[in-house]
């Protein structure tokens, strides 16, 4: 590999991991620098999940005191975001490579799409938190689930439905302890399709090897000091990105 690709995919791991701990979205940067490098689809889809996971780790260590008090609530929906997991992958394996081509530009469209109303979701979602007091239901266990099988098979902007799902499911939470529980789910989904991944596809493990070195600095960057960052820039990007990896796949 290139040095130059090396650093670029280590660069974009940092910035993957900074944005799955502040929002989710990071795909949508390593992805499209994986297929510009030559990298198969389903390849760099693999090897992006697995490069990932540790991020999610670091960022949920940095959110550690946001967490507290919500672990019988993390367990539940930790349920319901595994067994989403490995239906995802399994999918993925499943379905020919192609159809992962047909498909993954429609769910970047969509990721664009959340990411574009995310300050209108955030907004809502705020209204709600004022005026309802429940804990999560089936519908949003459900909810979650469906999640877990859309992060499984690709994965970006997994954080941002996850985030109006449990901001709805959850509305007497703040914003960052829903964010927290976030991290921590869609983690989940990553480890449990890179295990499977690990075992059944073929992964490019330079690029995994920098992409999770990079996603550690960015995951505890992003859970530390993220949270100064403009989020209408980091949108800005993110959607900036989304297109050209939609370009490159069509």
């Amino acid at each position: 590999m290139p040095p130059l690709h090396a650093l670029a995919i280590f660069a974009a791991g940092i910035a993957a991991g900074a944005i799955n701990t502040l929002v989710g979205s990071g795909t949508l940067i390593t992805f499209p620098i994986l297929l510009a490098f030559g990298y198969a689809p389903v390849t760099a889809n693999v090897s992006n999940t697995v490069g990932l996971v540790p991020g999610s780790v670091a960022g949920a260590i940095g959110y550690r005191r946001e967490l507290e008090g919500q672990r019988a609530r993390a367990l539940r929906f930790a349920v319901a975001s595994t067994a989403g997991g490995i239906v995802g992958a399994v999918l993925l394996l499943s379905l020919p490579a192609s159809a992962f081509k047909d498909i993954v530009p429609a769910f970047i469209v969509i990721a664009l799409v959340l990411i574009v109303l995310q300050p209108r979701i955030g907004r809502a979602l705020e209204s709600r938190r004022s005026r309802e007091k429940h804990e999560a239901g089936p519908l949003g266990m459900l909810a979650v689930f469906g999640t877990g099988i859309y992060g499984g098979y690709f994965g970006a902007a997994q954080g941002i439905m996850l985030l109006a799902i449990l901001g709805l499911s959850l509305p007497t939470e703040t914003l960052q302890r829903v964010n927290a529980l976030k991290v921590v789910l869609a983690g989940l989904v990553n480890l449990v399709a890179g295990i499977i991944f690990v075992f059944s596809a073929h992964i490019a493990w330079l690029p995994a090897l920098l992409i999770a070195i990079g996603s550690i600095i960015g995951g505890a960057a992003g859970a530390r000091w993220g949270r100064r960052l403009p989020p209408s820039a980091l949108r800005a990007v993110i959607v900036i990105v989304g297109i050209t990896a939609i370009v490159r796949l069509v």
